[in-house]
């Protein structure tokens, strides 16, 4: 099925008589496998409204993200979050899209300065499981009482509603950017460099430290950007503090930031790749505590070592239930992001939910979806 129209979707989705397997562009075989009809959202397409004065911009969910990008380009604006985009890590094809961005609530690099998709995200459009036409949010930030379908749906994997339409608050593209970069430094040393940077005045946009082996020789990289002049007095006033750091500039920054975004380093390899969130500074405590127990991996630490990347062999769990007992242990939540249909299906792939928290979701969705057609089981 390929709706066209918000009113075609509604109508699909209300006279389903069995499960629904969303899509956007296809880019994302993240989450448990859905067994179900395919609802293609690629023929809800389009930008409806861009303001730049307003740094305001609607448009449809089936719109390509390259697409939205463009537009926002010829004014000189950009989507403040960076999102990643999954294809070389997961191997896929196809087209990401907004819908789909949204959905898995994608972000990158920058979300350490500026926050997630989600939080540049005004309002929405959506089609519940019911069939109905529901809209949240609008087009400028503002207080909500209630749910706050917004923010609901981003991140909520399609199981509560089919996107239709999303807006964003938007922001300006610097006027320059420069990396520090120092290599050869230990996890924990690149970390802890970091997070003196990260706790300085000088508005750091990106902080991450490429393990040995990831990609080559371990990589630490800090992000300015702003005005020129700003940036240059940043950057000098940073070299005073992290020592040993080099300075590049525009392509060549630009060029180490989307290998982070991407997760670069592990597309192509064989194995299994998990997404962690912890306290930045367990980050290479978690990485040591795993090597201990056994569990060979390749880590990239992002948002000052608070998001961690690791592959791992795909052989037996994976290492699930190694990477859960450090949650345990040190909190946070871990996502299998790149895994075989099998593994898929024998492991969790999400972090599992405490049981009040648990019953909160199941609620929500049984309010959403009741008759549980949006994805079923991808979320487990």
């Amino acid at each position: 099925m390929r709706p066209e129209t918000e009113a075609e979707l509604a109508a699909m989705v209300a006279g389903a008589n069995g499960p629904l397997r969303v899509q956007g562009g296809g880019t994302r075989t993240i989450g448990a496998p859905v067994t179900g009809q395919v609802l293609d959202m690629s023929g809800l397409s389009g930008v409806v409204l861009h303001e730049p004065g307003a740094l305001t911009l609607v448009a449809q969910a089936g719109t390509p993200v390259a697409e939205v990008e463009a537009v926002l380009a010829d004014e000189g604006q950009r989507l403040p979050f960076e999102p990643m985009d999954h294809r070389a890590l997961l191997g896929t094809v196809g087209t990401p899209t907004l819908g789909g961005m949204v959905a898995a609530n994608v972000s990158g690099p920058r979300r350490v300065q500026g926050g997630a998709c989600r939080d540049f995200l005004l309002g929405v459009r959506f089609i519940d499981g019911a069939g109905r036409v529901l809209k949240n949010g609008g087009r400028v930030m503002k207080n909500v009482t209630g749910y706050d379908l917004v923010k609901l749906m981003a991140g909520s994997w399609g199981t509560l509603g089919v996107l239709t339409e999303v807006s964003f608050k938007v922001l300006a593209i610097p006027q320059a950017e420069a990396t520090l970069v120092a290599r050869g430094r230990s996890d924990a040393d690149g970390v802890a460099a970091l997070s003196a940077a990260l706790g300085s005045p000088f508005d750091v946009s990106g902080a991450a430290h490429l393990g040995d082996g990831a990609a080559g020789a371990a990589r630490t990289q800090v992000r300015i950007e702003g005005l020129a002049g700003s940036v240059a007095y940043r950057v000098a006033q940073l070299q005073a503090r992290l020592p040993g750091f080099d300075v590049v500039e525009g392509a060549e920054s630009a060029a180490l930031w989307q290998e982070v975004r991407d997760v670069l380093p592990f597309a192509g390899v064989p194995g299994a790749v998990w997404r962690l969130s912890v306290k930045p500074s367990d980050g290479p405590v978690l990485s040591a505590a795993l090597k201990a127990q056994g569990l060979d991996h390749k880590a990239i630490f992002d948002w000052g070592g608070g998001l961690i990347w690791l592959l791992v062999d795909a052989a037996g769990d994976a290492g699930a239930a190694l990477i859960r007992g450090q949650m345990a242990t040190l909190g946070g939540h871990a996502t299998l992001i790149r895994g075989n249909e099998a593994l898929r299906r024998a492991v969790p792939v999400f972090q599992p939910e405490p049981a009040p928290l648990a019953a909160l979701s199941v609620g929500l969705r049984a309010k959403f979806d009741p008759r549980g057609i949006l994805n079923p089981g991808l979320m487990g």
